[in-house]
């Protein structure tokens, strides 16, 4: 007798695009953080700097970054 498992597209969210765009920025957030972590875990210092402010004409706004890193003098001790 054979089981041959039936693959279906799983039903993705009814969501808005705005609950869509929120969840990818968190998502990046995220990521982002982890990233950091894993830059200061090895010897680095991590700071991000807003580089501009973008607009959509409506009053809507986000701040965009960029990430200055700087390697520490002193090395980490095991």
């Amino acid at each position: 007798m054979t089981n041959v498992t039936q693959f279906a597209p799983a039903a993705m969210p009814d969501s808005s695009a705005q609950d869509r765009a929120v969840d990818r920025l968190a998502e990046a957030s995220h990521r982002l953080n982890e990233a950091v972590r894993r830059a200061i875990e090895a010897g680095y210092s991590v700071e991000l700097v807003r580089t501009s402010r973008h607009h959509d004409g409506s009053g809507n706004w986000g701040d965009q970054i960029v990430p200055t890193v700087r390697a520490n003098e002193a090395p980490k001790s095991a």
